[in-house]
């Protein structure tokens, strides 16, 4: 058995991408020197095809995603301290389960945004031929080694230097959308350039580290779909909200409060909760911290705004009540409140539950179904 077969038997992957694999040398998309981050939580470590050839070939074929860019080109992609990892060959378990839920037929025409190292464009041209693939690529650089790649494969998909939000109106309609980054808001565009009852892929990722793999169905103006499973990707860049996380400032001016909800129960909550946050509270984000002595603070903030309001809820063992404190114009633990009642009110719903529905005002949550908005 090859290694491409030993990864696909252990990846699972359906015998239709499976033959595209076969078409596919990956080893041609690596570069000899790069970062691998093992899809099971590994530590990242060092691949060299000069200095240790099979340890390279045996990450190639493994279920690994590889830094190629980091810093949109100005950082060290071998250097995890030299800025956020901004282009990267996806690991092959999480790629492929969006390309068999993208679930494309023979002939359909896809439009892909993020070319990236040109792997599934690769991919793509082999299961549905080449003429029948767009890919769009922001970063000149990235596109260019791109199409260097997938020449040296043998393949020559459309290739678009430009903004994937657009995506690429000459080629429209499209059967299939597939992204390979992720989207804080799904661009209309995609969904107007689909065909009625055509799919869209995305990894759907409103808060920064919380992701999900989304697919929808395109009809009319509109697109509906559910989430299926968790996705964490690298941004589109024009949606990226910085990497300031929780930022607490103005402390003389911040009110100290009480409650008696214990921060661990919202933070040990289904992700349910996090994806009605989305909804109910926009812009809220929370992160649990665990302390040493067995005390927890909940630390919540407002994406993307380092200067915006924050909160803290702070546990401590044998206390009756825990000690809140919040600045700026939104109180966001007492949001955080309002959201986690509402989830126990309609029965602690998990992501299966939830779908979403994109149309030209934007992105909407629905519970259950999708007339039944949160």
């Amino acid at each position: 058995m090859s290694s491409i077969d030993e990864l696909a038997e252990h990846l699972g992957i359906s015998a239709e991408w499976r033959e595209a694999m076969h078409a596919v040398p990956r080893e041609v998309f690596v570069p000899s020197t790069g970062l691998a981050n093992p899809d099971d939580g590994g530590d990242w470590y060092l691949i060299d095809r000069d200095a240790r050839p099979d340890e390279w070939l045996s990450a190639v074929y493994s279920d690994a995603s590889i830094v190629t860019q980091r810093a949109d080109g100005q950082g060290d992609p071998l250097n995890p301290s030299a800025g956020l990892a901004s282009s990267s060959l996806s690991a092959p378990g999480i790629a492929f389960k969006f390309l068999e839920l993208m679930a494309p037929r023979d002939n359909d025409r896809v439009l892909e945004i993020g070319t990236g190292t040109g792997y599934t464009a690769a991919i793509l041209s082999a299961r549905l031929g080449e003429g029948n693939v767009t890919s769009v690529e922001v970063d000149n650089e990235v596109a260019k080694q791109a199409a260097t790649n997938l020449v040296a494969a043998g393949f020559a998909p459309h290739l678009v230097i430009g903004d994937g939000r657009a995506g690429f109106r000459d080629n429209a309609p499209y059967d299939r959308v597939h992204a390979t980054v992720g989207v804080a808001e799904v661009p209309y565009p995609w969904v107007e350039q689909t065909r009625p009852g055509g799919v869209i892929v995305v990894p759907w990722q409103p808060i920064q580290g919380h992701g999900f793999v989304t697919r929808l169905t395109v009809i009319a103006d509109v697109a509906y779909g559910r989430f299926h499973g968790p996705a964490g990707y690298m941004m589109l860049r024009e949606q990226r909200a910085g990497s300031v996380l929780w930022k607490p400032h103005h402390h003389d001016d911040a009110e100290v409060t009480e409650t008696s909800l214990d921060p661990r129960t919202v933070a040990e909550a289904d992700k349910g909760v996090q994806l009605a946050a989305v909804e109910l509270a926009p812009g809220l984000a929370f992160l649990p911290e665990p302390h040493d002595d067995g005390a927890f603070s909940l630390l919540l903030y407002e994406v993307g705004k380092p200067e915006g309001s924050w909160a803290a809820c702070d546990y401590s063992p044998g206390k009756k009540r825990y000690e809140v404190t919040q600045y700026g114009d939104r109180r966001l633990w007492d949001e955080m409140e309002e959201v986690f009642a509402w989830w126990i009110r309609h029965d602690q719903p998990g992501p299966d539950r939830f779908g979403l529905v994109v149309t030209p005002e934007g992105d909407k949550l629905w519970l259950d179904e999708p007339s039944r908005g949160l």
